[in-house]
């Protein structure tokens, strides 16, 4: 979303919304990407449920606090400036009184503006890891990636069946699931 506007970032999100709402509410959905926001700011409200935005309420879930597995927690901002771990002075004291601001409020436990959100009960984080890694102390974004691994039930099915294919035509392929099966979500900012 929008790096400088707040405006600009509350409208995306609305469109954003907007889109998903007119999916099927069964549709398991997953919505990743660089909000350049934190959670707790009207944007973040809004897609999460505790906002509105024109008389609409989101109501996308955070892959980060609900996954099983968190790894890399100590990472709890996702924009770094290129710079990685080796932040000036000032930035480590606002970032040092920011955690200890997080350690009161339990609502909020990450700075991170790059989310992986999702819609849909059938859906269940299994793990979620901000990416650090980097060549020669080179990193190719100025954010953090994140990651998210998610359960997948079997009882998911199709929601319009496709029809069956005249026998006259060969099957090309066929699909089939084995459990568990992992939906896989990589977010790598640019």
């Amino acid at each position: 979303m929008d790096e400088f506007s707040p405006l600009a970032r509350r409208r995306s999100a609305l469109l954003t919304w907007q889109h998903i709402a007119s999916l099927p509410p069964i549709l398991p959905v997953v919505c990743c990407g660089g909000f350049n926001t934190q959670k707790e700011s009207t944007t973040g409200r809004f897609l999460l449920g505790r906002s509105r935005e024109k008389g609409v309420v989101g109501d996308m879930r955070d892959a980060w606090p609900s996954a099983r597995v968190r790894k890399n927690v100590c990472l709890i901002r996702t924009y770094h400036g290129f710079k990685g771990n080796k932040q000036g002075a000032l930035e480590f004291l606002k970032l040092i009184f920011r955690a200890l601001c997080l350690c009161w409020d339990r609502q909020t436990q990450d700075l991170h503006v790059d989310w992986i959100l999702f819609r849909g009960g059938s859906l269940i984080p299994a793990s979620c890891e901000v990416v650090n890694d980097n060549i020669d102390g080179y990193y190719p974004s100025s954010h953090y990636p994140i990651f998210a691994e998610f359960l997948l039930p079997r009882s998911v099915r199709l929601l319009e069946p496709t029809p069956p294919l005249p026998k006259k035509k060969p099957l090309l392929f066929e699909v089939k699931l084995i459990p568990p099966l992992f939906l896989h979500t990589y977010l790598c900012p640019l």
